[in-house]
């Protein structure tokens, strides 16, 4: 029995040293060979979260892109639809999700800029829980009046706003909305004030304003277009910064009301979880660049009637620096909440 200890012992330590060398070249392989650890990224479906129904213009967008990105990615992109509570829920599912690249979310202006003025508590930290990875697009804004209104033209309808206040009823798709605000914020700077009406979602409102039930209503290029070229409507001016190409005999609030720099979009983005590897984010990026550089993709994006806002992650949070300068203090000053 002590001879087999002792053979034990004698072996043992060349075991041990084997153990080691083995562990020694299996670390080397990982190294040279970082595959054989971890599988490249993405080896599954990525799913993108879209905080609004299906079939509108945020749902359109990301599923042509989604389609595009796939290409490139070599797996699906699958479209989750989440909407309610001002993109609130969405958000809040991406913003748990795990940081590995497998969960997209498209941000607009709403989740990224009003709704942390517009609620006491929100279920998201914009900047603590995403990182952008690019822009998507820029819907363009436009007042309009109901085809037989008296007020033909902006300037008729402003003067309205400033000698008779509140005696003009506008829509909008909802309280806190960009549209909402850019009329607000029009008001304010031009010492007008009319009577918000606000709907739940762009189609009532503007079917309100095609009865005629409303005078005028803040629309966009993709809800309202139809009506807004048909006649159904009469536009009276666009809250971009230059005219809109689509509409080029129609001023822009900057220039009809004389304020300088004065413009408003509603805008949308792609995020992550912030903790997503800047590997996987810039994967990510580079495949949305190619996407919203496709001819056929920005051809889609015109017809829509919304413009391809290609833009760098930094250029993003520039965007995002700039809107929070303008838009919260104009929130809070009005006393929106929405909790």
């Amino acid at each position: 029995m002590q001879k087999e200890t002792s053979m034990q012992n004698a072996v043992a330590p060349s075991c041990r040293a084997l153990s080691r060398r083995s562990l020694a070249l299996a670390g080397m392989s990982t190294a040279l060979w970082p595959g054989l650890a971890r599988a490249a990224y993405p080896d599954a479906p990525v799913k993108w979260i879209v905080a609004y129904a299906a079939g509108g213009g945020s749902d359109t967008l990301a599923r042509l892109l989604a389609v595009r990105m796939a290409e490139g990615l070599g797996k699906p992109v699958v479209i989750d639809n989440r909407p309610g509570a001002a993109t609130n829920i969405g958000a809040e599912a991406a913003a748990r999700a795990a940081p590995d690249g497998y969960t997209l979310l498209t941000a607009d202006n709403g989740t990224l800029v009003f709704n942390p003025a517009l609620f006491r508590h929100l279920p998201y930290d914009p900047d603590k829980d995403f990182r952008p990875v690019g822009g998507i697009a820029r819907f363009h804004l436009v007042l309009a009046v109901k085809k037989d209104s008296a007020l033909r033209d902006f300037d008729a309808l402003l003067t309205q706003g400033k000698n008779r206040p509140g005696s003009i009823d506008y829509a909008s798709p909802g309280l806190g909305s960009p549209h909402h605000l850019a009329m607000e914020r029009l008001a304010r700077s031009a010492g007008a004030r009319f009577n918000h009406v606000p709907y739940r979602g762009a189609a009532p409102a503007l079917n309100d304003l095609l009865a005629g039930v409303v005078e005028a209503a803040v629309t966009d290029t993709v809800a309202g277009g139809e009506a807004l070229r048909s006649g159904m409507a009469r536009p009276v001016a666009v809250f971009s910064a230059s005219r809109h190409p689509g509409f080029p005999d129609l001023p822009t609030v900057a220039e009809a009301a004389g304020l300088e720099k004065f413009e408003a979009y509603a805008w949308q983005s792609l995020m992550v979880p912030r903790a997503t590897p800047d590997a996987v984010a810039a994967r990510l990026t580079a495949e949305l660049d190619t996407a919203l550089a496709d001819p056929a993709i920005q051809r889609r994006f015109r017809e829509i009637g919304v413009e391809p806002l290609p833009a760098t992650p930094q250029e993003v949070q520039a965007i995002l620096a700039a809107d929070r300068a303008v838009w919260v203090p104009l929130i809070r000053g009005l006393g929106i909440a929405l909790d």
